[in-house]
């Protein structure tokens, strides 16, 4: 097979085609950056070749002022999201400890005055088709970063208040999802406008044993939001992918997943997930994207063990095509430099179609 420049091979892929090979990706937390670029002097993305770069909008010009919000009591070093999630600095490495800013308010009203984010601001965007265009000449496939609305929500609010809104103050997750959704559909079509090849979106609903609701919580709230703004992505361009992450089992609403437009299942998490099965009865609907364990194999396995799991997986993920194999989410400090060796090295010895 003729070798595919990186965006092709990507483009393929998600389209549940053969490629030349299987693609690969990964990320890394500060401590495992710093180890790659000690080890090879180069950014990840051009030390294991990676084919796919993301791209984002511009921060905001006015930061939000959420100072009548915040406790009396936060350490030095906190950080505050625009969406008014503050994280206080952790004990190991770059962990942080998550507060509420939103939780305390209880009335629907009280959200009149909440800052919300600018994601409306013209401003935000600029440059952004340009360096898609300029990944797209250099022959890369070109990924837009979006965001979420459970999980934005959630952040905001605190996941313990924001169930009990669900089910006992409905108006108000009512207007905050709302608020939410309005925010993240409006970025979605800028980033469609853009020319990305594809987003990269989701919620983390899932828990190793089963979803973190109940699926039919997620169909009343959440599905019809994440159809919408999936749905308005896609009038812009037909041809784009859309990613979609969550971890943990979620296998209850995968269908309904692909229903609603979603192209690409990500991360497929190994420890709860039957890989093969997956595979096998949604492999005519959805690509995937992941599938190497970082629990387990990448953190606690030999490098023998890391290559052997990165042909498992390509002999069944991958099988006929339509996997980009990774980690199942950032390679965290305890995985050793060995087992990321042994990962790229395998995807290069067992990835080709040939």
């Amino acid at each position: 097979m003729t070798a595919m420049t990186p965006r092709e091979r990507v483009r393929t892929t998600w389209r549940r085609q053969v490629p030349d090979r299987v693609p690969k990706h990964a990320t890394f937390v500060p401590h495992q950056l710093e180890q790659v670029r000690a080890r090879t002097g180069q950014m990840p993305q051009e030390a294991f070749d990676l084919e796919m770069r993301y791209v984002g909008i511009r921060p905001p010009e006015v930061v939000p002022d959420f100072a009548r919000y915040l406790p009396p009591d936060l350490p030095k070093g906190t950080t505050i999201s625009e969406w008014g999630l503050a994280e206080k600095p952790g004990s190991f490495y770059h962990f942080t400890e998550y507060v509420h800013l939103m939780a305390p308010l209880r009335e629907v009203s009280d959200l009149d005055d909440w800052p919300f984010p600018d994601y409306f601001d013209g401003v935000r965007y600029a440059g952004l088709a340009e360096e898609v265009a300029d990944w797209h000449d250099q022959g890369y496939f070109c990924t837009g970063h979006l965001g979420h609305i459970f999980e934005t929500s959630w952040y905001m609010r605190s996941m313990e208040q924001l169930f009990i809104d669900l089910s006992v103050n409905r108006p108000f997750a009512e207007r905050l999802l709302e608020e939410v959704t309005t925010r993240q559909l409006h970025k979605a079509v800028q980033l469609a406008k853009a020319g990305v090849d594809a987003i990269h979106t989701g919620d983390d609903i899932g828990t190793q044993r089963g979803m973190m609701m109940s699926p039919n919580t997620w169909r009343t709230w959440f599905k019809p939001r994440w159809a919408r703004v999936i749905a308005a992505a896609k009038a812009v361009n037909r041809e784009l992918l859309i990613i979609y992450h969550s971890d943990g089992d979620i296998s209850a609403v995968i269908p309904e997943l692909a229903e609603i437009g979603i192209d690409v299942l990500n991360p497929v998490q190994p420890e709860c997930l039957d890989v093969a099965e997956v595979k096998r009865l949604y492999g005519d609907r959805l690509a995937f994207f992941g599938g190497m364990g970082i629990q387990t194999t990448m953190p606690f396995g030999t490098a023998q063990a890391v290559r052997d799991e990165t042909r498992r997986l390509i002999d069944t993920l991958g099988d006929g095509g339509g996997y980009l194999i990774a980690p199942t989410h950032t390679l965290e400090p305890e995985v050793p430099w060995e087992n990321i060796v042994a990962f790229f090295e395998a995807v290069e010895q067992y990835g080709s179609y040939g």
